[in-house]
This record gives C-alpha cells, structure tokens and sequence, in this order.
C-alpha cells in the first residue's frame, strides 16, 4: 500500500456516527465502476453505495431484481479498487439473503471476501432481522433498508411514497428500532414523507440517510447517474440534477463521428 493511500484517512462506520452526533450531514452516492468511484471518491462522497440500482442503469432492466451476487460482487470490486477514502457498502441482492440466514450470511461473506467492501446493505425490517444478527455475529456491518425497498415493487405494485397511512408509517418505526437494536450501523430511508423520516433520524441514535425523504435526517444519497443527467428519463421530485452529461456526452459523440466521417480525425498531428 502506498504512503498516499496510508496518509488518507478512511471514512468508517465509527466516523459516520460522530457525524451524526456532531451535526455533520452524510453525503452518499452509488458506484459501479472503478473510473467513476475514483472520481467521487475524490471529490469527497463519504459513503460509496455498490447499489443493486446497477441492474437499472448499468444493465438495462426494469427493476433491481434480476442482478445476481456474482454481478455485485463484480461492481463492488471494481469500486474498492479505485476508492482511498469512502465506506464502500454493497447490496446485497434479491434472493441472496431472503431464503434463510445461513444463506445470508454466505452471501455476505462472499461480498466482504471477493470485493474488499467495509459492509452490507439489505432491505426489509422484522422479517429479515434473524439474517442481519447471523451476518452481525460473523463480524460484517450491516446497513439497513426501509420505506420504498426496490427488491419488493412486484408486492408494493407502484414505486409511489410510502408509509403515507399511520399504520404502515407506525411499523416503518418499528422496523427502524428493531434494526438499530439488531446492530445495523447506519439506515437508508427511502421516499417516505418528511416528517415520518424525521421522526426517526431523531429517534434513533445510528445515522440515518435519505433518498426522497426530505432535509431533516442525517445524510442524503442519490444515484449517480441521475444526479449527473446521464440518465434523462427519471426525473422524480426528491432529484435535483446537477449537471446534463447525457447532453454533452451525445454532442461530444456526434462531433468524433462527424469528424471521422470528413476524414478530419485523426489529423497528421494525431499520427504516428
């Protein structure tokens, strides 16, 4: 390892914790690839999501269910490999955590041993809690999951605002008190209202990070690609693009065949 690499102090579940407890908003975004997680990484993200969001913009699905652990494990390590800062989490993927703990737990072991990542997310609350203290007790963080959790939209049937009535808003509470009692280090809420999120950033004590879950938790995360524009369709409330790469990239495109097309690239100064 280098003296860079040793001199650059790494982003950890402990450090987003003092975040919390000092005021300091999280900042967190996905990853697939190793030239796109250096240049976050760079630029300061704290927190390196290797989302199953990768069956989506990287792959071309409809939803995050078709992805596999292999494919995760793929993205994780290619992520890990350009990273000198952040907390990497990786996904952990439909059906590789689901069926019985003992498969979570392999699945997990699998991320941690072939990517390198720091830890683990997984969606679901109560139902999945015996498979987050298996994975807990072999020593792999877990990050938890809950509002809108992507791996369920055939059971939801729409991708609209949850937890809206009282009742489901009452077990999302729930469920985020049994995760922190589990041990997850952190949750991700996702497209709740304000101040159901709200309500539990400020009930429980590990940090809690949104996504279309309004200002008042303790870190924001966002998918790269949509928050970059290199994905144009998906314009939901809660994104605020801050750039429109799918613009420049397509005008940088049509000019490089245009040139090549007018014999003008490469020019005899672009040869050898």
């Amino acid at each position: 390892m280098s003296a860079a690499r040793l001199e650059t102090k790494r982003v950890t579940s402990h450090t987003l914790q003092e975040m919390k407890n000092r005021g300091e908003k999280i900042s967190m975004l996905t990853a697939y690839d190793f030239s796109m997680a250096g240049i976050l990484d760079g630029a300061g993200v704290d927190v390196l999501l290797v989302g199953d969001s990768a069956s989506n913009v990287m792959a071309g699905h409809e939803t995050t269910l078709p992805i596999t652990l292999d494919q995760m494990i793929y993205h994780g390590a290619s992520v890990v490999r350009a990273i000198k800062r952040a907390l990497v989490v990786v996904d952990l993927p439909f059906g590789s955590y689901q069926g019985n703990s003992s498969e979570a737990l392999r699945s997990a072991i699998r991320i941690m041993k072939e990517t390198g990542a720091h830890a683990v997310k997984m969606e679901g609350g109560a139902e999945i809690k015996d498979s987050i203290a298996r994975i807990l007790s072999a020593g792999v963080p877990v990050m938890g999951h809950l509002g809108l959790t992507p791996q369920s939209i055939y059971k939801f049937g729409t991708y609209t605002v949850r937890a809206r009535e009282e009742a489901e808003a009452q077990k999302l509470l729930e469920d985020a008190k049994i995760l922190e009692d589990c041990g997850c280090f952190a949750l991700v809420l996702e497209k709740i209202p304000s101040a159901l999120a709200r309500k539990v950033a400020e009930s429980l004590s590990i940090p809690v990070i949104g996504i279309g879950a309004g200002p008042y938790v303790d870190g924001q995360v966002l998918v790269t690609h949509d928050l970059l524009g290199i994905t144009n369709q998906f314009k939901p409330r809660f994104l605020r693009k801050y750039a429109d790469l799918h613009s420049i990239i397509s005008d940088a495109v049509n000019r490089y065949v245009e040139d090549v097309k007018q014999k003008d690239f490469p020019n005899e100064k672009e040869a050898y």
